[in-house]
């Protein structure tokens, strides 16, 4: 297993930015592995926390063997508390990098396919939210999406006012990084706006796999996405079980969220 460390130039943020990549192409001869063939390899898009970093998931979680045993590349950018959405005032468009750059570039410099159905978006809490995000606005890239314990906080500071806070931050920090509270509902930072666009348009959907732990503060709104995705019929994956907003339950669940994300299967919705 290759544990690369890179920096490049990006377009979409206007500076340098480090990812970490894990690419299985290192393997020793074991019978029973087939050999990587250049641009065959599924990979996954996979996104920290917030306060976290692009080596979260090295340094906290199974995602390495998990990588090297179901031959998937993993991909590890850094979210930088911004949840993974355009910051059009400073010139920071963490969507569209995470959603466009970072894959056309990490497709240049690895052996990755190109088939949609073989690109994967997943993150946790921060990174869950956005992975839910940027799996649905940017749909054509992406066939399936993880969202562990994810932060879709768009429920609850919509129309937040001055002085709300939860906790975690403020009304200050959320206005800057999402904008105009008053217009998130119906906007491309809300989820459930995007589901209903790619519905309307005939999009397809990517396919979906949420879990979150019965004790963790972030239930709520995880109970209500997926009660969204029931009700106008998105066809995905729920768990509940116990666990708070830990590695304990986030390892517990991303070796099954990625048997499920390279399961074989006709195509992703």
């Amino acid at each position: 297993m290759a544990m690369i460390q890179v920096n490049f130039s990006s377009t979409a943020m206007r500076r340098e930015v480090p990812f970490t990549a894990l690419i299985p192409l290192d393997r020793p001869g074991i019978p029973g592995y087939r050999p990587t063939e250049r641009g065959s390899m599924k990979t996954l898009y996979l996104l920290n926390g917030y306060s976290g970093s692009n080596m979260d998931w090295i340094v906290f979680s199974r995602i390495r063997e998990l990588a090297d045993r179901l031959n998937i590349a993993v991909i590890m950018p850094s979210g930088e508390n911004h949840f993974y959405i355009d910051d059009e005032d400073k010139g920071e468009l963490y969507g569209e990098y995470l959603g466009n750059e970072l894959v056309e570039f990490t497709r240049g410099l690895f052996p990755l396919s190109r088939d949609r159905a073989d690109t994967f978006i997943g993150g946790l809490s921060m990174g869950g939210y956005g992975a839910i995000r940027n799996g649905l606005k940017y749909a054509d890239r992406f066939g399936r999406i993880i969202a562990l314990s994810s932060a879709l906080i768009t429920y609850k500071i919509a129309n937040a006012s001055p002085g709300y806070s939860d906790g975690v931050a403020d009304y200050k920090y959320f206005k800057r990084v999402f904008g105009d509270l008053d217009q998130l509902t119906g906007s491309d930072k809300d989820p459930e706006a995007l589901v209903a666009r790619l519905k309307e348009d005939g999009s397809p959907i990517p396919d979906i796999y949420m879990a979150c732990g019965t004790e963790d503060f972030l239930l709520d709104v995880n109970r209500r996405f997926t009660g969204y995705l029931n009700r106008v019929n998105v066809d995905h994956v729920y768990i509940e079980g116990p666990g708070a907003h830990t590695w304990d339950f986030w390892n517990d669940h991303i070796g099954e969220a990625l048997e499920w994300a390279v399961g074989d299967r006709d195509s992703a919705h």
